[in-house]
């Protein structure tokens, strides 16, 4: 499999420059020190100490260290695949806007951890998982608007359910402490796009997966009412016979592999 990673490295402070021309690679920049300036179709951007620039692939650009206060920067190649146009969708970066303003967040150490070169699987995971840190940085500082659609919040609060669904003690607000979105805005758009609360989805969950594990396993009532995140199977039994119309074990004899019931 190949690497998403291509290249990595450090520019010292000179006044080497680049272009024009263009590259076949995403090439993204992050200034340490000095100045610098990026053309890129007929823009010139100026570009300084903490800000970013990256190159887009096939996009014909020329960038150039200013003479006085020559910059300083950090830098790294990855390719140009589905994987990486994901990513960076949900970064405010785009072709005639491929810049953008000092953060907070000093990403130096970020891409000090980015590594490059290996030929071993385990080293490409290694370099692959250090990029998709240090993008996952510049989403939370540049969130494109993709980052923040209203679906967004949705498919997060079923992901996290659907991942902790067996815990016995997940609950409505811890859905909405991981959203981070404001309880009764989320409710609104939960409702909206699943047709019923997260309660009920998170019911309905979990109900669904004690069907699947009925008809897929030797598990006893007991046991599959705490995979499915119930402590009381008494309760457990309760509530998947409101949703189904049958008990545990009436749901197993009649829909398990090899059952003749009809």
């Amino acid at each position: 499999m190949k690497s998403i990673c291509k290249a990595h490295g450090y520019k010292p402070p000179n006044l080497h420059k680049w272009g024009p021309g263009v590259r076949d690679v995403y090439a993204l920049h992050y200034i340490v020190s000095g100045k610098g300036y990026l053309k890129t179709g007929h823009t010139t951007f100026p570009v300084e100490t903490g800000e970013s620039f990256i190159i887009f692939p096939h996009r014909e650009v020329y960038y150039y260290p200013d003479p006085q206060d020559p910059w300083e920067y950090f830098w790294i190649e990855f390719n140009n695949g589905a994987e990486t146009a994901r990513l960076l969708s949900m970064i405010n970066f785009a072709p005639d806007s491929p810049f953008v303003k000092a953060s907070p967040q000093d990403f130096k150490p970020l891409f000090h951890m980015v590594t490059t070169g290996g030929l071993e699987p385990f080293e490409r995971e290694r370099s692959d998982a250090g990029l998709h840190l240090l993008l996952s940085y510049y989403m939370e500082h540049y969130p494109s608007n993709k980052a923040f659609r209203k679906k967004d919040y949705v498919l997060s609060a079923r992901e996290y359910i659907e991942s902790n669904f067996w815990k016995a003690s997940l609950s409505v607000l811890d859905v909405v402490e991981y959203v981070k979105i404001e309880r009764s805005y989320l409710f609104r758009l939960f409702k909206e796009a699943t047709g019923t609360s997260i309660s009920g989805y998170l019911t309905d969950f979990r109900i669904q997966r004690a069907c699947e594990l009925l008809t897929t396993s030797q598990l006893s009532v007991k046991s599959l009412a705490y995979s499915v995140g119930y402590q009381d199977p008494m309760y457990f039994s309760k509530v998947f016979k409101k949703a189904t119309s049958y008990t545990p074990s009436e749901y197993k004899k009649a829909f398990s592999a090899g059952s003749t019931a009809t």
